[in-house]
């Protein structure tokens, strides 16, 4: 309501300066006049101003309903999945190999069910500010050297060549480690699930003026141009999401929201081949 204020009075400026009060009217009467012109004003501001608020409580409510619905099905699939193995175990359907490879299937469906839950605890607590930052200079040469070692065993079972572009000078960020060590594993993960056999994954680093740039680059089948902005919104699947192959579609919502953390951002480039995200960091001393 307190916005409405400058609206209301803008559009009463306006109309009193449209208006034309004739020479014989008496100052009475063109006060009322402006004054009904004003009121006029007021009451097109503030249903404007309606308007805008009713659009934003129905787009952050049908956000809410995707949200849940999204949640709900990704926990309903393994939920059921469950129920199906213990029944066959409890009636002494599955027996012997059967029944301990579907003991062994439950284990897998309890594991998913359980990262489910801590990346929505995770993103929620980080969005209500809940998260406490252990910043540092942080040289991200050596991070991300880390972060490409571990994730080289999963690129070579697929094919991709997984490799660093760093600058010999080093780059420095005001950062929390662990974060964006995550933020780091997510995007090399998906980068490496979408990336055809031969194919290949590239990491870098470079100084922007005060701040720092990393980008993940890969020459898979790459992600629709209208699917940019949503892939970071939680639980999304476009036609080539990086949230699929089993994961709950968090992974990049999470990293967006320790990016955003940090005072950065992060996006997907456009006219690109495959795929490249970035973010950036503040750059340490900047």
């Amino acid at each position: 309501m307190k916005r409405a204020a400058p609206i209301a009075l803008a559009a009463f400026l306006a109309g009193a300066a449209a208006v034309a009060v004739p020479s014989g009217m008496g100052a009475v009467q063109a006060l009322l006049v402006l004054l009904a012109v004003g009121a006029a004003a007021l009451a097109a501001a503030l249903a404007v101003r309606f308007a805008m608020e009713e659009r934003a409580r129905r787009e952050v409510e049908e956000a809410r309903r995707a949200l849940v619905a999204a949640a709900s099905h990704d926990l309903r699939t393994p939920l059921a999945s469950l129920r199906l193995l213990v029944d066959a175990i409890e009636d002494g359907v599955a027996t012997g190999e059967t029944r301990d490879r579907y003991l062994a299937e439950i284990r897998t469906h309890v594991a998913v069910l359980s990262d489910l839950i801590d990346d929505l605890f995770e993103l929620s607590r980080i969005e209500a500010g809940e998260i406490t930052w252990s910043l540092r200079q942080v040289e991200l040469g050596e991070l991300i050297g880390e972060t490409v070692a571990a994730m080289r065993a999963p690129a070579e079972q697929r094919g991709v060549r997984l490799g660093a572009e760093l600058p010999a000078a080093g780059v420095r960020a005001e950062a929390d480690a662990e974060k964006i060590q995550r933020v780091l594993f997510n995007l090399i993960q998906n980068a490496i699930r979408h990336t055809p056999a031969d194919g290949s994954v590239t990491v870098r680093a470079r100084p922007r003026g005060g701040e720092v740039e990393v980008e993940v680059r890969d020459d898979g089948e790459g992600i629709p141009a209208g699917d940019g902005e949503r892939v970071f919104e939680a639980f999304y699947r476009g036609d080539a999401s990086r949230g699929e192959d089993g994961g709950a579609g968090l992974g990049l919502a999470i990293s967006r929201a320790i990016v955003e953390g940090h005072g950065g951002r992060i996006w997907l480039e456009d006219g690109m081949r495959g795929t490249t995200v970035r973010f950036t960091l503040p750059a340490a001393g900047g």
